[in-house]
């Protein structure tokens, strides 16, 4: 992988170190730097934030250069920066393309979005990408589009502190997208989400997922985008502080 410039670009993920949409990735960023892929060794969907304390991680370097780390994809996020880069910080992190969108409450369980958090947390711009099919079909007509995207937040020269991008992709072949659209998070409310059973030995249990979903938000809303045919960039924030209350729960005299 060729290096533009000097920057070295990281590259992770949650869906594996051998996903389709990491690939894409991978290859759109070439054109913008040297690409070091540091990701999970497995599927890592929904892990959000997590970190592995309670056991060692191993580092794995492939034949083909590439890394896995048997952990979270913030796990893959640290260690990257604090081992494999040590020597060289990575000037940005791209995590994706996620099998299936991250919009509204989606981005608090990802574990792609964690990624860029992560990234961002140790002070190294990022940007999640997630298609918004759950299927591969198209994914791989966006790679010409995702190296522009990644160019243009490259060329920002003042990129915004405490601050990374959630992209989604529409479900449908990159040329015949809309446009790009920059959007406010949306509210997802899940229904029907448990399923309870009873395995082969009469024990019961319960599986998280299924069941059917409602949106709602804004007119700038990041699911109105996508479900319009755009790309949707949302600029997320790591301080969760609602000012706009910071009076009102003052005045509670809690004590």
């Amino acid at each position: 992988m060729t290096p533009a410039g000097g920057d070295i670009l990281l590259c992770t993920n949650d869906d594996g170190v051998h996903s389709p949409g990491l690939k894409t990735l991978t290859e759109a960023a070439t054109a913008h730097g040297e690409v070091c892929v540091v990701a999970p060794d497995r599927q890592q969907s929904a892990s959000s934030h997590a970190l592995t304390l309670h056991r060692p991680l191993r580092l794995t370097r492939l034949d083909d250069g590439r890394h896995t780390v048997d952990g979270t994809p913030t796990d893959c996020v640290l260690l990257a920066i604090r081992e494999v880069l040590k020597e060289s910080r990575p000037r940005f992190v791209l995590s994706g393309i996620n099998h299936g969108p991250n919009m509204g409450e989606d981005v608090l369980y990802s574990g792609t979005v964690a990624a860029a958090m992560e990234a961002t947390i140790l002070g190294v711009p990022a940007a999640a990408f997630s298609y918004a099919g759950h299927q591969a079909e198209h994914l791989d007509s966006y790679g010409p589009l995702v190296g522009e995207l990644v160019g243009s937040f490259l060329s920002r020269p003042d990129f915004p502190e405490e601050t990374f991008l959630n992209v989604n992709l529409p479900d449908r072949p990159a040329s015949g997208i809309e446009g790009v659209r920059v959007t406010s998070l949306g509210r997802r409310v899940y229904h029907d989400s448990l399923t309870k059973s009873v395995d082969p030995r009469g024990n019961e249990y319960v599986w998280i997922g299924g069941g059917r979903s409602d949106w709602r938000g804004r007119e700038d809303s990041d699911f109105r985008a996508v479900r319009a045919g755009y790309v949707s960039v949302t600029p997320l924030h790591l301080d969760l502080t609602s000012f706009r209350l910071l009076e009102e729960v003052r005045s509670w005299s809690l004590g």
